[in-house]
């Protein structure tokens, strides 16, 4: 695995620590609405990260994907290098967090609490797509007819 990946690897990890944690400890505090809120802080370091190590592995994988339907075999075999499995954490860890962001954001909306927050927004870290279904499973609003609107609720503001 060269120095690049182990780097990106590294930077990626560490940066969602602080983010995880303002959303699942301390969700309505100014201090999450300013670093979470922001996709300065809370997405663009990732995607950054993301861009480095993508960037010369680019031409191999649009090459790969683009020249014949993608197997289960053509993805093991792209994942045979260390580099694509850490390129595919990033990607995970930046996907993560994007969904955790938006499940967060439409928590705060609904003014739900920290006991049901949370959980939800730990499935989002450790399984996105679940961590998602429940976020949005615990957000829909009842209309006052008793049907479940799953249109966006307005969410608040970065400023705020």
């Amino acid at each position: 695995m060269d120095t690049l990946a182990v780097i990106t690897f590294w930077i990626s990890s560490i940066v969602i620590v602080p983010i995880w944690g303002l959303m699942w400890f301390l969700p309505r505090h100014e201090l999450t609405k300013r670093f979470v809120g922001d996709l300065r802080w809370s997405i663009l370091p990732l995607l950054v990260s993301y861009a480095v190590l993508a960037l010369p592995h680019a031409p191999d994988i649009l090459l790969t994907f683009i020249s014949k339907m993608p197997t289960p075999e053509i993805v093991v075999d792209l994942f045979e290098n260390e580099n694509m499995i850490v390129l595919a954490w990033l990607h995970m860890l930046a996907f993560d967090v994007f969904v955790g962001r938006y499940v967060w954001l439409r928590m705060l909306a609904a003014d739900r609490p920290m006991y049901v927050s949370t959980p939800i927004l730990f499935l989002c870290m450790m399984m996105a797509p679940l961590g998602f279904l429940l976020g949005l499973a615990a957000t829909w609003k009842q209309s006052e007819d008793g049907v479940f609107n799953f249109t966006e609720q307005s969410t608040p503001s970065a400023d705020v």
